[in-house]
């Protein structure tokens, strides 16, 4: 069987009713004839909607064929004893153009009582974003079910949640059962467990161009919300260069920041698992043992658990989010 190397993938693209033009305009990624596009799916497992290979030898095989095949060598041990051959990460760029609905997703014990495979926890890497953009990261009041049924009810939602001000470089980690909404003006990365299920519980009261509103999942959503509050929404991480900066560490993926001016040596020894680097500025060159491939700003790059070290060459000032399951 020929050697794995750093695997790169053609994106997968949604149309959103509230998608724009910047995974176009901002990330040099041509989406084709749709009107607007609201989702890259970068790197992806999920059923009917894998991604395929992009460069070598393995070009056209989808994702979950790869880890059926290659197994441990691919994603590890410990993670294809646990999640077998379907891959764990899905790793998406969101142009958030319009509010995105409010929702909520379940976490993994609902999910599987409902006869869905997983929950879905995520994290949000903010690329860039307009003046004064805001999303919404759970509850700004002590609430109960109770009381936001009685504001769902009375069309004043808006009153508990809370909105969140947001700049490039921001994290917020959204675990499963958070409320949320991303707001206008917003181009991010999104890095989450290997999902399709939204419940969306308030869309604006908008309708589509046929004059037709998106369904609501208010029953479903019920169960599935965190009604607690918390002190801080953001995730607080030090900004320093040329190192790893942990960001997010969960039980589904951890993810790091590199801020790269200098090229880097990562050994990967010690983590018997995948690693994913999802380019959000500048450029890159990856030096593996068998040779280099080139990663830019709106691509990932998947670096398969057989491969131990890496060197980074950025090639201009270059930051990647570097994500795997401990």
């Amino acid at each position: 069987m020929n050697k794995l190397y750093p695997l790169k993938f053609k994106p997968r693209f949604r149309d959103k009713i509230w998608g724009g033009q910047k995974i176009k305009d901002v990330l040099k990624i041509n989406f084709g004839d749709l009107p607007n596009c609201g989702e890259a799916w970068a790197l992806s497992g999920v059923e009917d909607n894998e991604t395929v290979v992009a460069n070598g030898f393995l070009t056209g095989n989808e994702l979950n064929e790869l880890v059926e095949i290659y197994m441990d060598d691919l994603v590890g041990g410990k993670v294809y004893e646990q999640y077998k051959n379907e891959f764990p990460i899905l790793v998406k760029f969101i142009d958030a153009n319009d509010w995105l609905s409010i929702q909520v997703h379940p976490d993994n014990e609902l999910a599987r009582k409902r006869g869905l495979s997983n929950g879905k926890t995520e994290m949000w890497y903010i690329i860039s974003s307009e003046e004064n953009s805001q999303l919404i990261s759970g509850f700004s009041q002590t609430v109960n079910q109770k009381v936001y049924l009685d504001h769902l009810k009375n069309n004043t939602l808006q009153e508990i949640l809370n909105f969140e001000i947001v700049k490039a470089d921001d994290i917020f980690y959204m675990p499963s059962g958070r409320v949320h909404a991303l707001g206008p003006g917003i181009l991010l990365a999104e890095i989450q467990q290997t999902s399709d299920t939204t419940y969306r519980i308030y869309d604006w009261d908008r309708s589509d161009d046929q004059g037709k509103q998106r369904d609501l999942h208010t029953n479903e959503a019920i169960e599935a919300i965190d009604y607690n509050t918390y002190n801080d929404y953001k995730t607080d991480y030090p900004h320093i260069k040329n190192q790893s900066v942990e960001a997010v560490k969960a039980p589904y993926f951890t993810t790091q920041v590199l801020h790269l001016d200098m090229p880097m040596i990562k050994s990967f020894a010690k983590i018997d698992s995948f690693i994913i680097y999802t380019c959000v500025m500048g450029k890159v060159a990856v030096k593996y043992p068998e040779g280099k491939v080139e990663l830019n700003m709106g691509e990932c790059l998947l670096i398969p658990n057989e491969i131990l070290s890496i060197e980074i060459l950025p090639l201009t000032e270059s930051k990647l989010l570097e994500t795997y399951i401990l």
